[in-house]
Formats: C-alpha cells, structure tokens, sequence
C-alpha cells in the first residue's frame, strides 16, 4: 500500500506548518491537489478521507518553525510519518525527502497520485481550519482570507499593524525591510 505525503504552510508568513500522510482504504471521487479544489469541496473530501482512510497529521508551530527550521521540522515530520506507516510505500510530493531515507519525491504527486492528494487535503483543511480559529483571536490580520500567506492584504496588514502574534521571523519580506520596519 502507498502512503502519500503533502504538506501546508511551507510558503506562509504566519501560522503553523502542517504535514499529513495518507493512507487510502478505499478509493475516494474527486480527489485532487487541495489548491485546485474549492474550499467547500475540500471540506466534503476532508471528511470523507478523516472516516474512510488511515493518516497521521504532524504540526509545526511558527515558533518551531523558527528554531528548527523549515528544512528540520519537514524532515521531522517525514520521519513520523514514515515511523508510524512503515510497512508502507511512501510518495512526498515534491523533489526533496529532507535526509529521510526510503521515501520516493515526484512533482506534482498532488495532482495524479490519489494518497497525495488526499493528503494534501488533510493538510490544508487542518491549515486552514486553525487560521480561521485564529482569525477570531486577531480578527484585525485577516486571517480569513489571506491564512497566513504573503498575499497583498496579509503585506499591508503587517505593514500598518507589525507582525501578528503568529508571525514567522525567521521569514524576511522584502518589500518590508526598511530601517523603520523590523519583527
């Protein structure tokens, strides 16, 4: 059995990094790389993959994140997954394992292989899911609607209002780095 692996928040300025590994137990219709979906859509897929598949979803914190490292907490995260399904054949999307050993990369694995995106999904709906929860503790980041990401609302917000409480500082923006402006 094939167990794929995605991730969410890679890319983010705020908020956790999430890594789900998938396990199909019976095929699933409409399976397809979480960006491509609607999030109403990912919402019916996450619960029919949360009851009819076997995962395992690992957090990284932004503060983890900027202690460890984004190369060092996927590699941790590769690492659990890989412990806990380790009778299993393992596919990441991508082109990197991270230093973990026995686990195969393709591009775009999210988009053609159905474990992958299934946990591609997991991974964003868990994502987005906390960040809504946050959006209601930090209403004034919009979180809602950017979720962390380096989006041009999420830019001005940082600008007006400094960095969120769940800001990543080990990210450096550009366009921010000005003497008046620092985390």
């Amino acid at each position: 059995m094939l167990c794929g692996i995605d991730e969410a928040g890679r890319g983010c300025l705020a908020g956790p990094l999430v890594v789900a590994g998938c396990v199909l137990n019976t095929p699933i219709e409409g399976l397809a790389d979480s960006k491509a979906l609607s999030p109403k859509r990912r919402d019916i897929l996450f619960a029919q993959i949360t009851k009819s598949a076997s995962f395992r979803i690992v957090w990284f914190s932004h503060t983890k994140v900027d202690t460890l490292g984004l190369s060092t907490c996927l590699h941790y995260a590769l690492s659990r997954i890989k412990a806990h399904f380790n009778t299993h054949d393992i596919l990441m999307d991508g082109n990197c394992t991270f230093g973990v050993e026995g686990i195969q990369t393709l591009v775009k694995a999210d988009a053609s292989i159905p474990e992958v995106s299934a946990a591609s999904i997991l991974a964003k709906v868990a994502r987005d899911r906390y960040m809504l929860r946050m959006h209601t503790r930090f209403p004034q980041y919009g979180f809602d609607k950017h979720k962390g990401y380096g989006s041009a609302h999420h830019m001005e917000r940082i600008q007006s209002l400094g960095p969120s409480p769940l800001q990543r500082h080990s990210f450096k923006i550009k366009s921010l780095r000005q003497p008046s402006f620092s985390f």
